[in-house]
């Protein structure tokens, strides 16, 4: 797969639009001011910046269940390898808070979770809690393996970009 940028797109733009492909609506939560290209999703502001995930998560998993959906796929936008394979070997498990992709560690930023989780949430990030981890820790988490096959190349569907030098081709 060519990255996104040799596609003529954005890391965000490409992550909405492979969410886009199984999930509807898609929420993006960005940064207060952050500046952002035209996307085809509801883009949600966090009231305060630098508190990490959990707060955005808990927030776009509120406007998910209000929008009527009991589960949402929530994900980084720097994953230039993400598929919809991914999201389709998550939401195949049921009966659980949260779907995991793992690989010796967790992926908390690509995975299936209960919209209802965003009260628990709250109560977290009211006590100090900023982790993934600790949400993660305290409520019925199933972590998958992900195969090569079905085209999601394993882990690799999941790495991040954090630098140019990480930037893939």
């Amino acid at each position: 797969m060519a990255h996104p940028s040799a596609q003529g797109v954005t890391m965000v733009q490409y992550t909405v639009s492979m969410v886009a492909a199984r999930c509807e609506p898609v929420f993006v939560i960005a940064a207060p001011g952050q500046s952002l290209p035209a996307l085809h999703a509801q883009v949600l502001r966090d009231d305060v910046r630098g508190v990490g995930p959990l707060l955005a998560t808990g927030r776009g998993l509120r406007a998910a269940g209000a929008a009527g959906a009991d589960r949402a796929f929530v994900c980084a936008v720097d994953m230039p390898n993400l598929s919809i394979e991914v999201i389709d070997e998550l939401i195949g498990y049921r009966n659980v808070d949260i779907v995991l992709p793992w690989d010796g560690r967790d992926h908390y930023l690509a995975g299936i979770y209960r919209t209802a989780l965003a009260d628990q949430i709250d109560a977290l990030v009211g006590a100090g809690h900023r982790s993934m981890r600790a949400l993660a820790d305290t409520v019925l988490t199933q972590r998958v393996v992900l195969a090569p096959e079905d085209g999601m190349n394993g882990m690799d569907a999941l790495a991040n970009v954090n630098t140019e030098a990480d930037t893939p081709g």
